[in-house]
């Protein structure tokens, strides 16, 4: 009975089925590691070609041609080279990459980037302002000195020309900061805008007439005034318009007899 177990175990049909899921298992392991080898590519590699200086256009063609692609990811600006010019590139030409490697590029702008000019004028110092403008990725030239307080801001100039806070300037473009030399004039104020005059007026006063209301008041002898109760009575005379106010005579005035 016992060998008739060990015959079935041994039996061809056992196997058969071992050596089945075997070969699965082998192919399956292969398919794999080859399937894997495929898609990444493993033991191919491409040198990758140079293209500083070349047109965006041009760069692309190449490009396809060794099976690469390119993507650009920044701008710069350099004055003498034309719009969409290629001016960095990662990886650098030269370099061996899978053919799946994306090539990434920074390409010329067609204009120079601006900056916000900030608020100086009659707000800070030569020292203050100078290193807030380059901190901001300005160009700061040499200061031009004018008759004012000593090292404080009067104007900006760029390319000959004044320029306000919140201006748009090129980031190529040369500042230039007007500073006082710590000498004033007359003339001179705590800026550069222009100086108001005023013409001198003369005003004349007008004439008015003056209408005069003259009261005759009785006096004894000795100038004193007669009161009412003491049967005396004031005169008033009537108004008389005159340009020009004038006294009473003494000789027309009435006194009272006793």
């Amino acid at each position: 009975m016992l060998k008739g177990s060990l015959q079935k175990i041994f039996s061809t049909y056992l196997w058969g089925n071992v050596l089945a899921i075997t070969i699965i298992v082998i192919l399956l392991s292969l398919g794999v590691r080859d399937g894997i080898d495929y898609y990444t590519h493993k033991g191919e590699s491409i040198v990758v070609p140079n293209v500083i200086h070349k047109q965006l256009d041009d760069a692309k063609d190449i490009m396809d041609k060794v099976g690469l692609t390119i993507e650009v990811t920044d701008t710069g600006y350099v004055k003498n080279l034309p719009p969409d010019c290629i001016l960095e590139q990662t990886p650098v030409g030269g370099k061996r990459v899978k053919s799946t490697r994306v090539i990434y590029v920074t390409i010329n702008a067609a204009s120079a980037p601006t900056l916000e000019l900030p608020d100086l004028v009659d707000n800070s110092s030569l020292r203050e302002a100078r290193a807030l403008l380059l901190s901001m990725g300005f160009k700061v030239g040499e200061p031009e000195y004018i008759p004012g307080e000593k090292d404080w801001i009067y104007g900006i100039k760029v390319n000959g020309k004044q320029v306000q806070a919140g201006d748009h300037i090129p980031n190529d473009a040369l500042v230039i900061i007007q500073v006082g030399d710590g000498t004033r004039d007359a003339a001179d104020t705590t800026s550069l805008h222009p100086v108001v005059e005023y013409d001198e007026v003369e005003v004349e006063e007008p004439e008015y007439e003056y209408e005069y209301e003259w009261v005759e008041v009785p006096v004894d002898e000795n100038g004193n005034e007669i009161k009412e109760g003491n049967g005396g009575k004031p005169h008033i005379v009537p108004s008389v318009p005159t340009p020009k106010a004038t006294e009473p005579n003494e000789n027309n005035g009435s006194k009272p007899t006793n």
